[in-house]
């Protein structure tokens, strides 16, 4: 865990203020002498490690941002808020989480906590659709998307591979390019436990091959697509690099940037950063296009959103709101475009800049344009998601280690246990 500290500073910079917000800092400087935060090491929260004085003189406060892994930062969030412990005025919130939010009712709107000034209805629309419920908008997004397949086209032109654009296509492919080169692999994936891990790259196999969540009101990721899915995602791990079965979004993104894999398919989000010369050693040898059919694009978003359990009283919701806004806004998206930041990015103004542009290659905005009409929530839309989506993590994380070869009967378990926490929820 890492804390960011800002000291208090001296007095409020006028160029600073949203015309709305006058009045709640004139009322409310100082009144919050610290404004925790929980969030998650996506380059855009780091980055704001190097901006927080600027906010903390302002309010006359101090930002404190706690950073989690992506699991235990879904855990302390929901342990923070369901105990009403309100430790935190901010909560990092994503689309596994949403609606267990909105439900339990520890989240405001956004419209309600943060300045007009800042202009909300500038965010991407498949990022603000995946923030809202019910027709209201509940938390800031900084970064999202859907996803795209990137694959190595140095490995692809030298050994004559096409590029895939059904699965069959693929599942072909990731076995010619396996082993082209020493230490090449055909394939990586995410194969933690989590819903937020192995079940959310999971489940574009499990939906693209007609499967559904729900049969009436019973699970229904146990049926024989379900179980076909996960033996061809199974059979794709097969080709990937050791420890593959436990690999985590970042193992993944890792091994294809480091050069062993071919084949990848990841949230969008992650193509600049094969494009990063000092952290890629494939940057300039990366093709991207929309998933090959029939997988469907897994839309997701992360953001910003103010805690009813930990901002109590309206200066604490003042700035909290006001802390969304502005590590949201466009000029601090501007700021992340100048130190090299392109994958976290929430704005439509900030994707018509030409500073993106100039950033990331034409063929990624291509392959961005084509996912998006494809791209859609595809995890169960329901308040006991989280248990039910980390329960299937687990079996599935059996399945891809090898620690079990049952496959009906690993994902029967699961369901089981699923139908028990929508039971709960009647």
């Amino acid at each position: 865990m890492k804390t960011m500290n800002r000291l208090l500073a001296g007095s409020v910079c006028a160029a600073l203020l949203p015309l709305a917000a006058v009045a709640d800092v004139a009322a409310c400087k100082g009144k919050v002498p610290v404004l925790n935060v929980v969030g998650q090491g996506m380059p855009s929260v780091t980055m704001l490690d190097g901006q927080l004085a600027e906010f903390d003189q302002k309010w006359g406060t101090e930002v404190k941002i706690t950073l989690l892994g992506e699991n235990e930062r879904r855990a302390k969030a929901r342990l923070d808020a369901s105990t009403g412990a309100g430790a935190y005025q901010v909560l990092y919130i994503d689309e596994a989480n949403l609606a267990e939010y909105v439900s339990a009712d520890w989240v405001y709107p956004l419209a309600d906590v943060v300045p007009a000034d800042y202009d909300l209805n500038d965010f991407r629309v498949d990022l603000k659709n995946v923030a809202t419920v019910g027709g209201v908008q509940y938390f800031a997004p900084f970064v999202g998307g859907g996803d795209v397949l990137m694959y190595r086209k140095d490995v692809l032109e030298a050994k004559g591979i096409a590029v895939p654009k059904t699965l069959d296509e693929l599942v072909a492919a990731v076995k010619a390019a396996d082993g082209a080169e020493p230490n090449l692999h055909g394939w990586a994936a995410r194969g933690q436990r989590g819903s937020g891990m192995n079940v959310w790259r999971w489940t574009p196999f499990f939906r693209g091959l007609g499967g559904e969540w729900l049969e009436g009101e019973a699970p229904a990721f146990n049926s024989e697509i379900g179980v076909k899915a996960t033996a061809l995602y199974k059979e794709l791990m097969s080709y990937g690099p050791p420890g593959v079965g436990t690999f985590n979004w970042s193992d993944a993104v890792e091994a294809f940037r480091g050069g062993q894999v071919a084949f990848l398919i990841e949230s969008d989000v992650f193509g600049p950063w094969m494009e990063d010369p000092q952290k890629s050693v494939v940057a300039g040898k990366v093709g991207y296009i929309s998933p090959p059919e029939p997988l469907p694009s897994a839309g997701w978003a992360h953001g910003w959103a103010v805690s009813k359990v930990g901002a109590k009283d309206d200066c604490m919701k003042a700035v909290a709101g006001d802390f969304v806004g502005w590590a949201t806004s466009k000029e601090m998206e501007q700021k992340r475009l100048a130190q090299g930041i392109a994958s976290d990015i929430g704005r439509i103004s900030t994707m018509q800049s030409a500073a993106y542009q100039k950033a990331v290659p034409k063929e990624y905005i291509d392959a961005l344009l084509a996912t998006g009409p494809r791209t859609s929530l595809l995890i169960m839309a329901s308040p006991a998601w989280p248990e039910i989506g980390d329960t299937l993590g687990l079996a599935l994380e059996e399945i891809f280690t090898g620690t079990r070869d049952d496959i009906q009967g690993a994902l029967d378990e699961a369901a089981f246990t699923a139908e028990d926490a929508l039971a709960r929820l009647k």
